[in-house]
């Protein structure tokens, strides 16, 4: 087959993370975003060194069990969500075909203890979480605020009913489009680089009920009064004011069932297409909300990295603190550690634990977090691991990896290694790069012991895994005992 062709076929299997593979005269396509079991006409849409790729241009047969009702209204469009028209019984199996059959390709079915797929305590509104964009679902049409259309980098779907948060979300997020649809305010637009609205970041605690609020915008205000804004810019900055607090109004007024803790502003004129923090205002209350996570309490900030799915995660961290095992007068080095979530879990049974996290606010905010709970033996350094690594005292004894979804700098990996430590556990949000670790980690004299995925994501693509490694022989010249067990 050549580009542009059409076919016909049945997706066959769905690999890590939304690779749909259907077989059509002998040949693998590749098709995004598709679920096992479907038949669908569809085209090539690009070919190079043997390998087609192709897009899904009708469904012809839903997959057997594949929902008809219950759907998010938003999912034939939203890109958030490929899977939400499974049942999650079978968003379960999927997912764990997909991991188990990807640490079997470094490391054989039965050199290791596979111990499942963990579900979400809740499969809807588990998300504490949400970045939306601006934009438009057509261009040059009215104000969206939501999700990119699945396909799309520019075109936005307006999620007003979305599935996979609170609805307290959605009440701030219908308030926040409504409200700078009426005063006409443009968003940003990527590829001209004018505009002004850009994301609303909302987080809300699934324990504590409280949330944060923050608009993220350009600093261009040339579109408050058209062309000759020079010398203008005190009227300018006076107009953005009356309208910033004509939206922190419209969201005090709402009737929601959380508490609102704090509504920001952040500016942003990066070109990338992501949240950053050039600067942060308060426009009412404060700059962060507090979450409870397994007994502790986590103060979070605008940007600082939490696990998206609070009771999920409180699965994902039993699990870390049965595969670290015994901690007792032990040092534990946190790699990675965000806000210091996994470190404070493990700390009240730990000789020392030591954080190491490239985020300043997060660092920050473990270090305070660790003061509220009351924990005098953490400690957390901010830097790249890659180089603070070469200016640590202490010596781990144990060692937790949560890297990012790239995985571990390959210059930072020969160091973890040589610390030498008995037991590693390695919590990975991406199994690609997990699996790419363990090659290395195998390499350095690491076997893989247990392993389990805990789903944090359900819905959509995305799973957590942990697994545990060890050496033959560990700190203390003697054979490593396996402890702990996933049966949360």
């Amino acid at each position: 087959m050549k580009k542009g062709d059409q076919f016909e076929g049945i997706i066959e299997t769905v690999e890590f993370p939304n690779k749909g593979i259907i077989m059509v005269e002998g040949e693998r396509i590749v098709i995004k975003n598709a679920i096992p079991g479907q038949r669908v006409r569809g085209i090539v849409t690009k070919k190079r060194k043997g390998k087609s790729e192709g897009m899904v241009l009708e469904l012809l047969k839903k997959a057997p069990g594949e929902l008809t009702e219950g759907v998010c209204p938003h999912f034939t469009h939203c890109g958030g969500c490929i899977y939400q028209s499974l049942p999650y019984e079978q968003q379960l199996k999927l997912k764990e075909r997909q991991v188990k059959g990807l640490l079997d390709s470094v490391c054989p079915d039965g050199s290791y203890e596979w111990q499942g797929l963990k579900p979400s305590p809740i499969s809807a509104g588990y998300r504490n979480k949400m970045e939306f964009s601006f934009g438009d679902e057509v261009k040059g049409g009215p104000l969206a605020l939501g999700m990119h259309r699945r396909g799309s980098f520019y075109d936005i779907v307006t999620t007003e009913s979305c599935q996979i948060v609170h609805p307290d979300f959605c009440q701030i997020l219908t308030a926040t489009r409504d409200y700078f649809a009426a005063q006409q305010v443009p968003f940003y637009q990527k590829l001209r680089h004018v505009g002004y609205l850009r994301h609303l970041l909302v987080r809300r605690g699934v324990k504590t009920g409280e949330i944060l609020v923050d608009l993220v915008t350009t600093t261009r205000l040339d579109w408050i009064l058209g062309e000759g804004v020079e010398g203008q810019e005190e009227i300018c900055r006076q107009e953005e004011e009356k309208l910033l607090n004509g939206w922190r109004d419209s969201l005090k007024n709402l009737p929601l069932e959380g508490t609102l803790r704090g509504i920001l502003h952040t500016k942003n004129d990066s070109l990338a297409d992501v949240v950053h923090n050039d600067s942060t205002e308060i426009l009412m209350g404060q700059d962060f909300f507090y979450e409870d996570l397994l007994g502790l309490r986590f103060r979070i900030t605008p940007f600082s990295f939490f696990q998206t799915n609070s009771l999920g995660a409180e699965v994902l961290y039993q699990i870390v603190r049965d595969y670290i095992g015994d901690t007792k007068d032990k040092v534990v080095f946190d790699l990675y550690s965000g806000t210091g979530t996994i470190a404070q879990v493990l700390a009240p049974v730990a000789a020392k634990v030591v954080g190491v996290e490239i985020v300043p606010e997060a660092v920050e905010a473990a270090r305070e977090n660790s003061v509220t709970n009351r924990l005098d033996n953490c400690s957390f350094l901010a830097g790249d691991v890659l180089k603070v690594m070469d200016e640590l005292e202490d010596k781990p004894d144990l060692i937790v990896l949560d890297p990012p979804r790239d995985g571990i700098h390959p210059k930072a990996m020969p160091k973890i290694i040589r610390f030498g430590v008995g037991r590693m556990v390695y919590v990975s949000c991406k199994p690609t790069s997990l699996v790419h670790d363990l090659v290395l980690l195998k390499e350095g004299g690491y076997k893989l012991r247990k392993a389990c995925a805990v789903d944090l994501f359900p819905g959509t693509s995305g799973i957590e895994t942990v697994v545990l490694l060890s050496k033959g022989e560990n700190s203390y010249g003697r054979e490593e005992k396996i402890s702990g067990e996933c049966d949360n």
